[in-house]
């Protein structure tokens, strides 16, 4: 849902005609222009936001504002605040980065402010970025976000920083680069002589200098002090005893000052002035639907309040919207509570009302995360319940997580209880916000507790469903295919009709339980319903996902050119900056483009892959592109780049025990093993993990080829039976082979000309150059038959483009004559290490074996070979394609 934008936070603060004017301050903010940053900091009541606005007025640089406040802590409110800041100075800035950031899933803010500011670089003309109350702002994400902005700056870009604390940036590193300018309170603080200009001329009072001097020690300049003080005395004669008196801190001052300002103002200026200080901004109609006084206009008594000087600051230009100086709201609020009489028994308490009253005034305008808010301050379970789980403050509207998840960690767990779908509700932001699957569960099971024993209805069993969806998902991130396929059917079974969001949901998570069952026909049905049933409604992000599932199924059956056009619809719809799911988009086109032999634009493709998922922390699809990167190192030749990104693949699967994607990365080991010359090595791990066609490639290395086609045999049925056509294509290939290292070539020509004519139509070229010198003649032997010239032509062209590179890793050829007794799997090994120069006593270390029994090795391969030396045997062995 779009965030709703309050356009009075982009204002610059009007300055009233007799401020002071501070040239030594705005001297020093001219100075530090040609710096990154402007970091002025320093207690509330400083004039912070006053000295910036006077600044801006004069300066020659257009300024763009950013009132903050509390709800934009969280980062994609914050970040589209910020667009639309900027937009009031260049108003077509960043249209696609707000667009993405009011989808449901919006992308990660470097992304976002990556693309912000590659736009902002297009200006021409110097301008200034002004976060006022920059202090409201405590989340980590939010801070983060603010550091990238400043490291990126573009040199025309100038940003300044209000804030009553210092901000989470390195400013260590930014004072040593002379980055930035700081201005502390011991800057801000009145000089005497400004103190006399604010008291005497702006205030109008006529203070001597002794009292003045007197009245500057004691707020030691602090501006708000001086205001407190400066009304407290209009109209007093005794003004030396009221400064003299003047005593203890701050608060103890600005308590006093208050109550002796109120006590000059009219009843029912005091009652308003109390009332409204539970808003954090305010306009003519709220006021009124809170202090409930018909016989007073609020916008006349807002106007009153701010020729009065009664620290009120307005919010536009057309005097629309104001807010109370932070610290005077304050303590009005303080005063609020401590003068309201008690509740007499069954009357709700003043305060509370307050709340309500402003809450219904928010949600009627709109603005239902202001609305809960004011719930929650006036304990009203229900209206704040009714907004959670109302249509218009879904968990995705932005900035309600936080709120809502700190409200529900505080709520009893009788109240949880009498409320089941705050339970659920609950989860879902837990859920939401990455929290553990045992933690979420938790909450799904209080849930189902607090549901015994309800009356069913249609709101109980959309519950359930909700609750099963739930868990469905969480399979999902577990690869947890029965666990996915009984919860999505019971969600679809429970779930209202009318709860299309869950529904669609429910019905993704079924076609991805059949995905990963390799029912892919009923995958593919399941995603293209999806598809289908959201053209109606808008895309939404299951729209995405079973787009970009579709395209994985279309992937796996070989359809490539398919497959293609939809990873790249998946792009279209993830927006600009991209959501993160468009990752996997990427790895899919990698993959394609590596078949097609496109290395340069899969390595592209693959390393955008890597790069989001490292902003998202996709561990799985992190896996998957890492995978494909080393894949792309062997087919350049780059053995040790391989080993390299395979060793660190393998790390980060085992640190965050995903267990599943083992098993790819033991396949890519096998690949890198046989390139190493350690076939022994990789039989034992395609063994150790169960992988038919890694250990078809072990064996065929080996020379065990008797073994190598009974294990091809049954899983090329297997694949046929259940239509894996990339499976079945990939065992054709190896069946060729080992065929014709069988020295069956007729049947190796058979079997590969059928995985020629499933390829060709697709344009396969890296599934047969992959396998090296054995295919480049396997190949060559079909093009002397006449078929598929052109096919044929093309593939045997990339082979000799791969010439150049790295030796290829050759599995054994059909001899040319067959030897009477074949090599054993230990006599194989040996001569492998032989022809790696491996002397006898490095043999028998690498292979622990004995020197003696090494030595027998070697006489047994030369006796069999019909050689007399390790040379000789090596020669013999390649021309006989055994190595």
């Amino acid at each position: 849902m779009p965030t709703p934008i309050l356009t009075t936070k982009l204002y610059l603060p009007r300055l009233r005609p007799n401020v002071v004017r501070r040239h030594r301050l705005i001297e020093q903010l001219n100075e530090g222009l040609h710096r990154k940053l402007t970091l002025i900091a320093a207690p509330a009541g400083f004039g912070k936001t006053t000295l910036i606005s006077a600044w801006a007025a004069i300066i020659e640089r257009p300024t763009a504002w950013l009132s903050l406040s509390e709800g934009e802590n969280d980062p994609t409110r914050f970040l589209a605040y910020l667009v639309v800041a900027l937009q009031m100075i260049a108003d077509r800035i960043g249209e696609g980065v707000l667009s993405a950031l009011q989808s449901s899933q919006p992308p990660p803010p470097e992304v976002v402010l990556t693309t912000l500011l590659n736009e902002l670089t297009t200006l021409q003309d110097p301008f200034i970025l002004v976060l006022d109350d920059f202090h409201v702002i405590d989340a980590r994400a939010v801070h983060e976000a603010l550091a990238f902005l400043v490291e990126h700056l573009p040199p025309h870009m100038h940003v300044v920083i209000a804030t009553r604390e210092d901000p989470q940036l390195p400013l260590a590193r930014l004072r040593a680069r002379d980055h930035v300018t700081e201005i502390r309170a011991a800057d801000l603080r009145f000089t005497p002589s400004e103190a006399t200009t604010f008291l005497n001329q702006v205030m109008g009072l006529t203070l001597s200098d002794q009292d003045i001097a007197a009245l500057e020690r004691r707020t030691e300049g602090w501006i708000a002090g001086l205001q407190f003080a400066a009304l407290a005395l209009r109209g007093r004669q005794d003004t030396t005893r009221i400064i003299t008196s003047f005593t203890g801190g701050h608060h103890f001052v600005l308590d006093y000052l208050v109550e002796e300002v109120l006590e000059q103002q009219e009843a029912h200026i005091q009652t308003f002035l109390l009332r409204t200080s539970i808003l954090e901004q305010l306009s003519g109609s709220l006021c009124d639907a809170v202090v409930l006084d018909s016989s007073h206009s609020g916008q006349a008594i807002l106007e009153h309040l701010e020729r009065a000087n009664l620290f009120i600051v307005p919010l536009d230009n057309e005097r629309r919207w104001y807010r109370y100086h932070h610290l005077f709201a304050q303590l009005l609020r303080k005063l609020l509570q401590s003068t309201t009489a008690s509740s007499t028994s069954g009357e709700v308490p003043l305060i509370t009302a307050l709340h309500q009253r402003a809450s219904v005034w928010y949600e009627e305008h709109g603005l239902e995360l202001e609305a809960f808010h004011h719930a929650v301050a006036a304990a009203d379970l229900d209206r704040a319940a009714g907004l959670v789980e109302g249509k218009s403050m879904s968990l995705p509207f932005p900035g309600a997580v936080a709120p809502v998840l700190s409200w529900l960690e505080s709520l009893e767990t009788a109240e949880l209880d009498a409320r089941p779908s705050l339970w659920v509700v609950y989860a879902s932001a837990l859920l939401f916000v990455g929290h553990s699957i045992a933690s979420i569960e938790e909450k799904l099971q209080a849930a189902e507790a607090a549901l015994q024993g309800t009356e069913p209805d249609d709101r109980t069993r959309d519950l359930i469903g909700q609750i099963a969806s739930m868990r469905a998902t969480l399979a999902v991130m577990q690869h947890d295919v029965e666990t996915i396929m009984a919860q999505s059917r019971r969600a679809l079974k429970h779930l209202h009709p009318h709860n299309l969001p869950l529904r669609t949901a429910a019905t993704w998570t079924l076609g991805y339980a059949y995905q990963l069952q390799g029912d892919r026909a009923a995958a593919s049905r399941t995603y293209s319903e999806i598809i289908a049933s959201e053209k109606s409604s808008g895309d939404s992000i299951y729209t995405i996902a079973a787009t970009l599932s579709l395209g994985q199924v279309q992937e796996t059956n070989n359809q490539l050119s398919l497959a293609t056009q939809t990873y790249r619809r998946v792009l279209q719809l993830a927006g600009d900056p991209p959501l993160s799911i468009a990752c996997e988009a990427y790895l899919g086109l990698a993959r394609i483009l590596y078949q097609w032999n496109d290395l340069e634009a899969s390595w592209q493709h693959a390393q955008q892959c890597v790069q989001m998922t490292q902003q998202v922390e996709s561990i799985d699809t992190f896996a998957s592109s890492t995978l494909l990167l080393a894949r792309l190192k062997l087919a350049q030749g780059d053995v040790d780049g391989a080993a390299t990104i395979l060793d660190e693949a393998e790390a980060f699967v085992r640190q965050h025990h995903f267990v599943h994607r083992m098993a790819d990365v033991a396949g890519a080991q096998v690949m890198l093993l046989l390139r190493q010359g350690k076939p022994a090595v990789a039989a034992k791990l395609a063994q150790q993990h169960q992988l038919p066609l890694s250990q078809v490639r072990a064996h065929l290395a080996q020379g065990d080829l008797s073994t190598a086609l009974t294990v091809l045999s049954p899983w090329r049925r297997q694949t046929e039976a259940k239509e894996w056509q990339d499976e079945r294509l990939q065992t054709m290939v190896l069946q060729a082979l080992v065929l014709q290292a069988h020295g069956k070539q007729e049947q190796a020509v058979q079997v590969l000309c059928d995985a020629l004519a499933h390829a060709a139509p697709e344009g396969f070229i890296r599934i047969f150059i992959d396998e090296g010198q054995p295919m480049a003649r396997l190949l060559s032997l079909v093009e002397a038959t006449g078929r598929m010239p052109n096919y044929i032509g093309e593939l045997l062209a990339a082979w000799k483009a791969e010439e150049h590179k790295s030796e290829a890793f050759s599995y054994p050829s059909p001899p040319t004559q067959p030897l009477i007794e074949p090599l054993s799997r230990r006599e194989v090994e040996v001569l492998q290490l032989i022809a790696q120069g491996l002397s006898n006593q490095e043999i028998s270390e690498q292979l622990v074996l004995a020197l003696e029994t090494v030595k027998g090795y070697n006489k047994n391969i030369f006796g069999k070979l019909q050689v007399r030396r390790r040379t000789e045997a090596v020669a013999r062995a390649r021309q006989l394609g055994l190595l």
